[in-house]
């Protein structure tokens, strides 16, 4: 996808999926978590739906439309960010490359498999301050 068509496809996500699967995250409904960030130029706070797998007390964020998306530059910039996780909030301390078969387990079947499928080989561990 070039870099007009994607930013049109994610204009058009933002307006209309989103506002639906966000709507199920807070009620923890569904698949979806919410990351809340501060956008980097703005200032201002954005919540995004994202699909994250667990990986003990951290998250696992599969980078399906790759490292230019606003959430990731702007939690990447931050440093930090919330996760909206089945109605519960999570700080977020750091977000670090993560290995894609590990991603890939962190998933599990059937997602897993369409990540295969995909050729999904992208992946981030969002840190919690949660440490044993």
């Amino acid at each position: 996808m070039t870099g007009k068509a994607q930013r049109v496809w994610l204009t058009i996500l933002k307006n209309t999926l989103n506002r639906g699967t966000s709507r199920m995250a807070r009620a923890g409904v569904g698949p979806f978590s919410i990351v809340r960030h501060v956008g980097r130029k703005t200032g201002k706070v954005y919540e995004t739906p994202l699909i994250l797998a667990r990986a003990g007390d951290d998250f696992v964020a599969e980078l399906t439309y790759g490292p230019e998306v606003a959430w990731y530059r702007n939690v990447v910039a931050a440093g930090r960010c919330v996760v909206l996780d089945r109605g519960a909030e999570h700080e977020i301390t750091a977000i670090e490359d993560f290995p894609a078969d590990a991603g890939l387990r962190a998933f599990g079947n059937p997602a897993a498999l369409v990540l295969r499928l995909l050729r999904r080989r992208e992946f981030r561990l969002l840190r919690t301050g949660a440490r044993p």
